[in-house]
């Protein structure tokens, strides 16, 4: 079978690592991804699209013929970070590892539904059940683990942002940057997140009913992790009449059912949605930008 790597992915490894990086492994992608099955006795169903922005995903069947999925991922997304944060969580609450010893890279996990995501629920079903499920994952980290912290990975973040406090967003940038720095520096916590939690990354089970795929692990405070979820379906809130107000009750709402300060994760979805809204726009994603900066115009 032919592992060709899905447009989505093509296109968003090309976005955040660059293509002079992306570019070659894209190219060993098709071999990497049949070695990897073929040691492992793999038989292919098929390659799952549009699929993921950071790896190529493949339905299979092991040589017993139990269903798994095999995840093919650059060595610059960090995969075995992903390894490590999966074998920590043990099934709890996220998808299991399927093989103890790695012959190589790729990740054997346990086959979920990824056609059936949160994102088909209604929104308050939807977020009621993300917010059961984020909570499974904060726990302490391992001992000696190489996580990057919150504090780490935002201060790279943050140096593309630094040179667009002088654009036409830059009343917004200031403000994100401000509350990065204030809440980077005052962080009391110290959890395993997710990294990049959000109703799509959270699929049907067999094992339990709802689990998560994707983790892009680090360590740090909940309300950081909590923030991507906040603007889910921005799409929709933009669109309502009451968008505005509805998007400062969900940040309300879910700072209280899971018990986390409401200021630190209003600050947090404030820097991370600004983020994600200059990076759209970088990358020429300029109808994403144009959402992601009102949604965060609105906090």
């Amino acid at each position: 079978m032919a592992f060709e790597p899905p447009e989505r992915l093509v296109r968003a490894l090309g976005e955040t690592y660059g293509d002079a990086q992306a570019g070659p492994w894209l190219g060993r992608l098709p071999g990497l991804a049949e070695e990897s099955a073929a040691r492992r006795g793999l038989a292919v169903d098929r390659v799952q699209a549009p699929g993921g922005r950071s790896s190529l995903v493949a339905l299979v069947r092991r040589p017993d013929g139990a269903p798994a999925a095999l995840k093919v991922a650059p060595p610059f997304a960090r995969p075995d970070l992903e390894r490590a944060a999966l074998a920590h969580w043990n099934g709890w609450g996220a998808a299991r590892l399927m093989e103890e010893d790695a012959p190589d890279d790729a990740l054997l996990l346990e086959r979920l539904h990824p056609e059936v995501s949160l994102r088909s629920l209604p929104e308050a079903k939807a977020l009621l059940e993300a917010a059961g499920t984020v909570r499974r994952l904060w726990v302490e980290p391992p001992g000696g683990h190489g996580f990057e912290s919150v504090a780490e990975r935002t201060e790279r973040q943050s140096v593309p942002m630094r040179g667009a406090e002088s654009g036409e967003f830059a009343p917004l940038v200031t403000a994100a940057l401000a509350a990065r720095d204030e809440l980077a520096s005052s962080a009391a916590e110290l959890m395993l997140l997710h990294g990049n939690f959000r109703q799509s990354k959270v699929l049907s089970g067999e094992r339990a009913p709802w689990l998560t795929v994707g983790p892009e692990p680090l360590v740090g405070e909940r309300a950081y992790d909590l923030a991507r979820l906040v603007r889910d379906r921005v799409e929709d809130l933009i669109a309502a009449p009451s968008g505005a107000s509805a998007a400062r009750r969900r940040v309300k709402k879910l700072a209280d059912s899971l018990d986390v300060d409401p200021e630190r994760l209003h600050g947090w979805t404030l820097f991370r949605a600004v983020e994600s809204g200059l990076r759209a726009g970088a990358a020429g994603r300029h109808r994403d930008a144009e959402l992601l900066l009102e949604f965060a115009g609105w906090l």
